[in-house]
């Protein structure tokens, strides 16, 4: 009977350790959980602004059964291009021509030995400017080409007008911090129509810049916008 009693009354210790140790557990598990409680929301900024740079490739094609003859109308279109630029006011610098490229078409083995003219070009003049408005305008103006009987060449994919948005590094800090901003009103109204506060920030990650057109009708108009993703601790 002397031995048993320390055995019980160190089982009876061992027992109310383990069931401290329990509830501590228990306790700090419910705390780290009710901690970890969390909303995520997500804020987007958008700017529209006008490109900063525009790209013009005009592409034109000569054909000829004699070499000679089509390098001096290539010759000579070019020139006529480069004269109505100026004359639109769009700078000489601003203006380049690209090498001509001519098929042979009795030297292709496809080719088609009834074709009317031996030789094809398709040469590529291309403006690279930052006046959109005085590019645009030009634009509208190629008939006068047309009456030169200079024949330009539509629906070329390689020739299409570019239009470039080159300032994204003034605005990304602005735009940055009106999409986290906007995140946080959205995380606000949740906590507040659940009953919390808002803690600090968990996580947070900002998406990609996207800059595309406005709409088909006006390329010159980007639509740049972010979306920024954040992560809330929630506080009763």
């Amino acid at each position: 009977m002397s031995n048993s009693r320390p055995a019980l009354i160190l089982g009876a210790l061992l027992l109310t350790a383990f069931g401290l140790v329990g509830y501590l557990g228990k306790s700090a598990a419910l705390a780290v959980k009710e901690y970890e409680r969390s909303v995520t929301a997500k804020g987007l900024a958008e700017r529209e602004l006008p490109a900063d740079i525009v790209i013009w490739p005009i592409s034109f094609t000569l054909a000829s059964n004699e070499l000679t003859e089509l390098y001096a109308h290539l010759e000579q279109n070019t020139t006529d291009i480069r004269t109505f630029l100026q004359a639109q006011g769009i700078a000489n610098t601003d203006i380049t021509t690209n090498a001509p490229v001519i098929t042979d078409k009795s030297a292709q083995s496809y080719g088609n030995a009834s074709a009317p003219f031996r030789y094809v070009a398709t040469a590529v003049v291309t403006v690279y400017s930052e006046d959109l408005a005085g590019v645009r305008q030009a634009m509208a103006n190629t008939s006068e080409l047309g009456k030169k009987g200079i024949v330009l060449t539509a629906g070329n994919y390689d020739a299409r007008t570019e239009y470039l948005f080159t300032g994204l590094n003034d605005i990304k800090p602005s735009m940055i911090e009106e999409a986290t901003l906007k995140a946080r009103e959205v995380a606000n109204k949740f906590a507040a129509d659940s009953g919390s506060r808002l803690g600090k920030i968990k996580r947070a990650s900002q998406g990609q810049f996207s800059i595309s057109a406005r709409d088909a009708n006006n390329p010159h108009i980007k639509k740049i916008r972010v979306v920024s993703t954040v992560e809330y601790y929630l506080i009763d």
